[in-house]
């Protein structure tokens, strides 16, 4: 019989770290969302104003505070 180690069904040898699989690349549609979401603090997107306006993919949206200080994001 032979002392050679055996791989294990991942391709690790015993007593090593197993490899982690493949990380798609950053251009990867899925990529963006496979990381965690920035988190930002309203504050720097709203500022002391109650109102901001929002470009995107040519649209315009709103972001805006109520009274209750909850946020309403509308087209």
């Amino acid at each position: 019989m032979s002392n050679k180690p055996v791989a294990t069904p991942n391709g690790s040898l015993p007593n090593q770290v197993p490899r982690q699989p493949e990380q798609p690349s950053p251009s990867a549609t899925s990529a963006s969302y496979a990381r965690a979401p920035r988190m930002l603090d309203s504050s720097a997107l709203m500022g002391d104003q109650a109102l901001v306006l929002i470009q995107h993919q040519g649209e315009i949206y709103r972001l805006q505070t109520t009274r209750q200080g909850k946020l309403i994001l509308t087209k």
